[in-house]
């Protein structure tokens, strides 16, 4: 057996709301020479007529286009594999956030996180329509030996992501902490098993030896490839290969680990807006990408002021 995580981020770039990061686990009867085509063909065979289970999350949700911006095939393709992972489809977000281990630390989240505990899953889609899907999925990926085990996510909120770059890191260096930590986390429960780990590129960076040794406690980390597009390492302690890729999200593990963590950044931008209009009427929501989030700053400020929110508590730094 050979264990397969895939990882990635939504909300890297924006001001306002949290970086989400996710990472979804996997296990194939494949050698782990051999997993890449192995889920490939798995993927495909267990893909219905509405097209791939996993892409891009870029790819399948634009805020605004069409009639919901395909948020329904976000929430659709995520919930299938969270009922593929646990066996049943999560029917608000307590029950999800559960699924997918985000940590109920509300003192540390920001005011809009305690308005997801009463928002009712699905929003856009039929529950047990995922719930049929992920047990036809489930059956066809076992006819190739695939299995999804877990889920797993970390949302990074403002005070959080500030207070790292306070202490002397950078955006990459923040998004390569939070992936490793998930990362390794899976790793360790399932040691006895060889590991391939993919994740996309991590803003510019093409090195990533010292930090991977950090995570994986792993003094001795080989780089086989250092390129423009490619960055991958064996750790031959831990039985594992990780590598960095331009365009990760092509394999389905990265790509449902990119359409979980855009998901949750979409729930909790809809809390965040939620909370906002209340607090000033009329006031238009934003995705929080820099140039709109300095528009919603400047037509927000008066109810910034009288909220008595830190800025540290709602304004990510670059």
């Amino acid at each position: 057996m050979t264990l397969v995580i895939g990882t990635d981020e939504a909300g890297y770039g924006p001001n306002l709301g949290p970086l989400v990061v996710a990472a979804s686990v996997w296990r194939t009867t494949a050698a782990p020479d051999d997993v890449e085509r192995v889920l490939a063909q798995a993927l495909e065979v267990a893909a219905d007529a509405t097209g791939p289970l996993w892409t891009d999350s870029k790819q399948v949700y634009r805020g605004g286009a069409g009639r919901d911006g395909g948020l329904s095939s976000l929430e659709s393709g995520v919930l299938t594999a969270v009922a593929l992972a646990t066996g049943r489809v999560p029917s608000g977000w307590p029950e999800f956030s559960t699924a997918v281990g985000i940590a109920p630390d509300e003192a540390a989240a920001p005011p809009e996180w305690v308005r997801l505990r009463s928002r009712p899953l699905p929003r856009n889609v039929a529950g047990p329509a995922c719930g049929d899907r992920a047990e036809r999925v489930a059956e066809a990926l076992a006819r190739s030996g695939v299995r999804l085990e877990r889920i797993a996510c970390r949302v990074v909120h403002p005070r959080e992501f500030n207070a790292c770059l306070a202490a002397g890191l950078n955006k990459s260096d923040i998004l390569s902490r939070i992936t490793l930590l998930l990362a390794a986390a899976a790793r360790a429960a399932n040691r006895d098993e060889p590991a391939v780990i993919w994740c996309d590129r991590h803003g510019g960076r093409k090195h990533y030896a010292s930090v991977v040794s950090q995570h994986f406690d792993c003094p001795l980390v080989r780089p086989i490839e250092e390129t423009a597009s490619r960055s991958a390492y064996d750790l031959p302690a831990a039985r594992c290969r990780i590598e960095f890729c331009v365009g990760g999200e092509r394999r389905g593990p990265v790509a449902l680990a990119s359409m979980t963590a855009k998901y949750v950044r979409e729930l909790a931008m809809d809390a965040f807006n939620d909370l906002w209009s209340t607090r000033c009427p009329g006031l238009t929501p934003t995705a929080g990408y820099p140039v709109d989030a300095a528009r919603w700053h400047r037509d927000a400020a008066a109810a910034i002021r009288s909220s008595g929110i830190a800025a540290d508590d709602l304004w990510r730094k670059a």
